[in-house]
Formats: structure tokens, sequence, C-alpha cells
């Protein structure tokens, strides 16, 4: 898909959507969706960005499309998988590029939560908690050692413990991704390392 066809076909979905809602979207508001700084452009972008500012509000408009995008994508997901794909090539493409359509895309449209935003939330809270079990499982496995740890190291500080713990929360509360990214990692390096079958074990089964 070319950077004039993901375009056409954005800025169709955006208009097909706005009139579901009952949003009015003029003629300049469709000519802005093919605004960027550097590529092709229909028509002159520094004329067509003065003319826009003196007409509109950038954040009311950025707010607006972003919404309209966003609710047009969930159309797309539950009606047709094909259509559905071709969006997603369709941001692919522009990805490559610096364009305003981007910029609206990857807004989160005022009072929403982006989609599944409360499954990262709950995948997080079970991340901390598998945390726990990890390191309870390792002082169990590892019980001589972690004695040994016990007369060596000074018994750690609760309140810093009681910080450690709410820093966890709250970036798995505010940084859900990237919480259950770190999560699965220290899962895959650990838990599944000590409950996975040992080097020797399969051959004596």
């Amino acid at each position: 898909m070319r950077v004039q066809e993901a375009k056409d076909f954005l800025a169709a979905q955006v208009e097909e959507q706005a009139t579901l809602e009952g949003v009015l979207l003029s003629h300049l508001e469709k000519r802005m969706m093919y605004f960027t700084e550097s590529g092709y452009v229909p028509e002159d972008p520094i004329k067509l960005n003065e003319v826009f500012e003196a007409e509109y509000d950038s954040d009311e408009y950025e707010a607006k499309s972003s919404r309209l995008l966003h609710h047009a994508y969930q159309r797309l997901r539950k009606e047709n998988d094909a259509t559905r794909k071709n969006w997603e090539l369709a941001i692919k493409c522009l990805r490559r590029g610096d364009h305003y359509l981007l910029v609206m895309w990857d807004l989160t449209p005022p009072g929403e939560r982006p989609p599944g935003d409360s499954l990262k939330l709950f995948a997080a809270g079970l991340g901390v908690a598998a945390l726990v079990i990890v390191a309870a499982f390792i002082a169990v496995k590892l019980e001589p050692q972690w004695r040994w740890l016990q007369k060596k190291l000074p018994s750690p500080n609760p309140h810093i413990l009681f910080g450690i713990f709410i820093t966890i929360v709250l970036a798995g509360f505010f940084f859900p991704r990237r919480v259950g990214n770190a999560v699965s990692w220290l899962m895959e390096r650990t838990l599944f390392r000590f409950l996975g079958p040992r080097e020797g074990e399969k051959d004596t089964e």
C-alpha cells in the first residue's frame, strides 16, 4: 500500500464514522488529514496549514479526529476482518514517514482509555502476584543458600520493601505494557526454568 492509498483509505473510514455518529466534518478538516511536513501532499502544505489554523483550533480538531479514528477501527474489528487488516497496513505504511494522521491516531481520545487497557492492568496485577510466587518458590527451593544469606546480610528495612511494592503497583497502573513485558521476561528466565524439566530428566522418563 502506498502513502496516498493509505491516507485515502483512512480518511474515507473517518468520514464514514463521522456520518454514523452524526459528527460534522468539514471539507477543510478532511483535507487536513493529508497534511505532512515531508512527502507528497495534494496541495501546498504551508498554505493549507495557514488556512486551517485561521479557522480551527488544532487541539480540538486532533481530539475529534483521534476519537473518530479509534471508533472507526473498533467498528472495523467487529464488522470486517479484511478491512481491519487494510487499516493496519495503512498505518504501517504511514509509519515510514511523518504524517499528521499518525499524530491523531497515536493520541488517546479524551475521556477514553486505550482498547484493552483494563486487560493490561489486570495482567500487570497478575504479573506482580507472579513475582511474589516466584520469590517464594525460589526461597523454598534454595533454602540452604537463603539461610546463609540471612546470616550474612542484614534484615531489609520494611519501609523500603513497602516503598518498592507501592512503586511496582503504581508502575503497573500507569505503564501496564512495560510492566507486563518486564514480568514476561522475568518469568521466562526464572519460573519457567525452575518448573521446566532439567537436562537429563527427559532421558530418564
